[in-house]
């Protein structure tokens, strides 16, 4: 993989074949690898390994990006050429501020945020076998609950860096091995995901068993009519729902006007146990500590107490918001370290999304023993948007789903498709578990607890 003084090296070699007021190159590369598994039985085994150098040109507010995956000479050069000839064709932005430098991308003034190490040599190391391994464990117990398995075991080293013309130089490594598990019976099914970058944490036999059992014991699926229900989502469903409204998080859509939080932010919104940080240095995220432009993420104060307090910001957004109609509505307004690569038409999103649990955690055993008639549910998907300002989503439930009376699990029930709201479900959420790292498929992972959420809306039962 490449090291920062490599980088450093090819953008010198960059910056001196460009007559561009600026230039800034992005790097990124990955060497990936992935073990895949189904019908009791691996068949599929990859890896690959790629380096891109992305190259931003600017003269005069006209800027635009080519990338090179090749770094002798000849390629870089075909690569800047192409950057600077569309560049050149652009419309001048009057908002394009001067890429940041070194100071002002680390916040002057603010103390820094801790830098987690997020690279780990056992990650990193390893090998074939060890996935091959792990999932031989995982058919084993598959085969002692006679249940067919499927899934994946994927494990990486990556890597981000930034620099420009302007003296900033920013460089991230990151592994991450991710297990992904699913139990097959003749009418019902179990599943599990996760990803660390911390190998040791994955805990892929653990996985299984909780997938295996799930399986298990939602055979033989009971229909049951749709209606409102209490629901106990799991952290995994709670993720995947929730995370279909952090794109309205950003000031660009704010600005843009197609955000939920248009004239709510700084108002009661959700129940007063809602409390939501983007924190990029939490022990339990992931992900590089700055953002497209080199900024250093800043930790920020989403919701507290069911009030949107704050929505983060590029730089660009920042001073824009500053001079719109919007400026005195909106809470605190800088730059907070969470833009995308220039030029984009999203402006910026919380990535690192931590939910927080303001009363007393409850176990899943616990909000079972509590709810006299509901529904546990392990995981949500295919969730697609119905209507953006209220937030209504749509999806189906999948891989456990279990009918829960008089404080006990009686059985597994037939999927619903749910038709919610996700400001209605916030403001719904009677208590919480433990936040813990969670992974989905319809969302990016957060560091979540489990939800016991009362009328939840079910709209139709499905075919499976």
């Amino acid at each position: 993989m490449l090291s920062k003084e490599q980088a450093g090296d090819i953008f010198d070699r960059i910056r001196r074949f460009s007559p561009a007021d600026e230039v800034e190159v992005n790097f990124s590369g990955a060497r990936f690898a992935l073990t895949r598994f189904a019908n009791n039985a691996i068949h599929q085994n990859v890896e690959d390994e790629n380096l891109v150098a992305s190259i931003r040109t600017n003269f005069e507010g006209r800027t635009a990006r080519a990338t090179a995956n090749q770094f002798d000479d000849a390629s870089l050069k075909r690569a800047v050429e192409a950057s600077e000839a569309l560049a050149r064709v652009q419309e001048k932005d009057p908002d394009l501020l001067p890429m940041p430098d070194a100071r002002e991308a680390d916040h002057p003034g603010e103390t820094p945020v801790a830098s987690p190490s997020r690279f780990f040599e056992q990650t990193a190391a390893i090998t074939p076998g060890d996935r091959a391994n792990a999932v031989a464990e995982i058919v084993n117990i598959a085969c002692r609950h006679s249940l067919t398995t499927a899934g994946i075991y994927s494990s990486s080293q990556s890597l981000e860096g930034i620099f420009n013309s302007r003296g900033l130089a920013k460089w991230h490594r990151q592994t991450l091995a991710e297990v992904s598990i699913t139990m097959l019976a003749a009418d019902s099914s179990g599943w599990q995901k996760l990803n660390s970058p911390n190998v040791r944490n994955l805990r892929p036999k653990e996985l299984a068993e909780i997938a295996a059992q799930k399986a298990v014991d939602s055979a033989h699926p009971r229909e049951i009519p749709p209606g409102k229900y209490t629901v106990i989502l799991e952290p995994s469903a709670a993720l995947d729902i929730i995370g279909f409204m952090f794109w309205d998080f950003g000031g660009m859509a704010i600005l843009d006007q197609r955000s939920f939080l248009n004239d709510r932010i700084g108002t009661p919104l959700f129940g007063e146990n809602i409390n939501i940080w983007d924190d990029v240095a939490h022990p339990q995220q992931a992900g590089c500590l700055f953002d497209g432009e080199g900024m250093q993420r800043k930790p920020v104060q989403l919701v507290e107490n069911g009030t949107v307090k704050q929505v983060v910001y590029a730089r660009g957004t920042a001073a824009r918001m500053k001079k719109s109609e919007y400026a005195n509505k909106v809470g605190p307004i800088e730059a907070t370290g969470h833009g995308f690569p220039l030029p984009n038409e999203m402006g910026e999103m919380p990535m690192n999304i931590v939910i927080g649990n303001a009363g007393e955690a409850r176990t899943v055993d616990e909000m079972i023993a509590s709810t006299e008639r509901g529904l546990l549910v392990t995981r949500l998907w295919y969730i697609r948007e119905v209507d953006p300002y209220e937030k209504i989503v749509t999806g189906m439930t999948r891989d456990g789903t279990f009918l829960i009376e008089n404080g006990r699990i009686q059985s597994g029930v037939r999927n619903f498709r749910f038709n919610e709201s996700l400001i209605s479900m916030l403001s719904s959420v009677e208590t919480m578990g433990t936040p813990i790292r969670a992974c989905g498929e319809e969302s990016f992972d957060m560091v979540v607890p489990a939800m016991k959420v009362k009328n939840f809306s079910f709209s139709e039962v499905t075919k499976f």
